[in-house]
């Protein structure tokens, strides 16, 4: 009777944390990322940016390759190819960053200032970025681990067969990843980019964020 009553108060419990869904529609197509429940401050404050539209219009408007991609600048919007972006004023979040989460390929992750002015790592509340990375092997994985960074047997099966970039985890909230529409990163991703200094790695033709949608 236990047992039974234990597995029914688990299914409920699963049903009521299901993962949030939002979709990025862009001119290669969209993307599908699932929102990760245990990251409740990250998750919400993208969903309720989502639900207004915030980032309708915005660009992806840093691309590196075998990197990330990051977009959600509200300076983007309309912005000539000559513009500098990157600084966004949205404010900032308290750091989730949960060792179960890694900088998988497709890894939603939050955008942040560096450690010598954000010692505690908050995220901006508004820009994000996406993993690329490349498949690891056991010598490169072993090169990003410190006191403080592991890898689980998981982890690094994943880094191994599926890619990722293993020298961002611990240091970034990650709080979503891609569900649905992994090529389309790798499209985006594909595009050159700017060289100049004040536009450095900005791709050559505006990456829109056309419509930006909670599908589940």
């Amino acid at each position: 009777m236990i047992l039974l009553l234990a597995t029914a108060f688990n299914s409920t419990d699963a049903v009521a944390q299901e993962e949030r869904q939002v979709k990025i529609s862009t001119i290669f197509g969209d993307m599908t990322f699932k929102l990760y429940n245990d990251t409740p401050l990250h998750r919400d404050n993208f969903i309720r940016r989502v639900e207004e539209g915030f980032y309708d219009g915005l660009l992806f408007h840093r691309t590196i390759p075998f990197f990330m991609m990051q977009g959600g600048d509200p300076n983007s919007k309309g912005a000539p190819l000559t513009k500098p972006l990157g600084v966004d004023g949205c404010g900032y979040i308290p750091a989730e960053i949960k060792p179960n989460h890694f900088h998988k390929k497709g890894a939603l992750s939050a955008a942040r200032l560096p450690d010598a002015s954000n010692p505690q790592r908050q995220s901006s509340a508004c820009q994000f970025f996406v993993t690329q990375g490349w498949v690891q092997n056991d010598q490169q994985i072993d090169s990003h681990v410190t006191e403080t960074r592991k890898f689980s047997y998981f982890q690094r099966a994943w880094y191994k067969v599926r890619g990722g970039y293993p020298f961002l985890d611990g240091d970034y909230t990650v709080f979503g990843e891609i569900v649905d529409g992994m090529e389309v990163l790798d499209m985006i991703m594909a595009l050159p980019t700017s060289q100049e200094p004040a536009t450095k790695d900005r791709p050559v033709i505006n990456v829109m964020m056309e419509k930006v949608v909670m599908v589940k």
